[in-house]
């Protein structure tokens, strides 16, 4: 009879070491990201005053390079059209309130 043994191996840590991001490359991308939002954001607030009054709490899809946005009451089809649109392309979504967010966390 084959006796159980009682000590389990526990691993930890990530599945793929190998490829995790330097602190350098980490701070550089979140930098990056930090300019595309800013970027996006000023054509948000420029568009923002004329469609808040209609569309409240609806999403809008911003393309940076072409400037072109995109709204819509529901997330997911705002997203789907403006992928279909401008495939490939880095895009950002607000919602069209006096936040430009979702929500807040507490």
């Amino acid at each position: 009879m084959t006796q159980l043994s009682s000590h389990r191996l526990v691993r930890r840590g990530r599945i793929f070491p190998e490829s995790q991001l330097t602190p350098e490359e980490k701070a550089r991308r979140e930098a990056e990201q930090e300019v595309f939002f800013q970027r996006c954001r000023v054509i948000f607030e420029q568009v923002r005053p004329n469609l808040i009054g209609e569309h409240y709490n609806w999403f809008i899809f911003i393309e940076l390079d072409s400037g072109d946005y995109i709204i819509d009451p529901n997330r997911d089809a705002v997203l789907l059209k403006g992928r279909q649109k401008h495939p490939q392309k880095k895009s950002f979504i607000f919602r069209l309130n006096e936040t430009g967010i979702c929500g807040t966390i507490l």
